[in-house]
């Protein structure tokens, strides 16, 4: 009889900062479950005893990485802050979190294409994204005259896809532009404030 292993919290634990690390550096494609073993210091077998599959290791971290930001970030579209601070707010904080885990935006994208709606179940549970706040609140300020008249959608949208897009493309913004690892961080940490700059000035009167 196979002798059964005891599961050990600081083991498990290694595994998955280990798994951080291939992630990041690798993507989820890329990432083999014998990198990941290797960066652990320990042997193939008891990774799969600890996580079947390298889906099932990349769901675990993904669930961490969620239930961190998604918070932090409903609070600053629900929370009674001016819109142009709350715009600034969401895209610092958007960019962060993105930063420690720039393997997310593919996956998102992938799940949402494949099943959104038990995508966005999985994300918010039986809770809807708090966007139509945000919607609320920008339409309020159209009507005051502090922005200029602008569905709503476009600028969840814009602020989205201006956060999400350079991790998402980073391998061809790197090859095509000629940018190496440590400029692209650079440029990353200077859009923390210019694309809230840039859209804020897009949109007020």
């Amino acid at each position: 009889m196979a002798k059964k292993i005891k599961i050990d919290q600081s083991t498990e634990e290694r595994i998955l900062d280990a798994a951080r690390k291939v992630f990041i550096s690798k993507g989820m494609s890329g990432a083999r479950m014998q990198d990941i073993a290797d960066e652990a210091g320990i042997n193939k077998a008891l990774l799969h005893y600890y996580f079947r599959s390298k889906e099932k290791l990349f769901e675990t971290i993904f669930k961490e990485i969620m239930q961190q930001v998604l918070p932090v970030m409903s609070a600053i579209i629900e929370s009674d802050k001016p819109l142009f601070e709350k715009i600034r707010l969401f895209c610092n904080e958007y960019i962060e979190n993105i930063k420690k885990a720039p393997f997310i935006p593919i996956f998102i994208l992938s799940e949402v294409n494949k099943q959104p709606e038990a995508f966005v179940k999985r994300m918010w549970g039986n809770k809807k994204p708090p966007v139509q706040l945000f919607f609320q609140q920008v339409e309020k300020e159209i009507k005051r005259g502090i922005i200029k008249p602008i569905h709503p959608a476009q600028l969840m949208m814009n602020l989205l896809s201006m956060c999400i897009f350079p991790f998402a493309a980073r391998p061809m913004f790197q090859l095509v532009g000629g940018i190496n690892a440590k400029l692209f961080d650079e440029l990353i940490e200077q859009r923390k404030k210019h694309i809230p700059e840039f859209i804020i000035a897009s949109i007020k009167k």
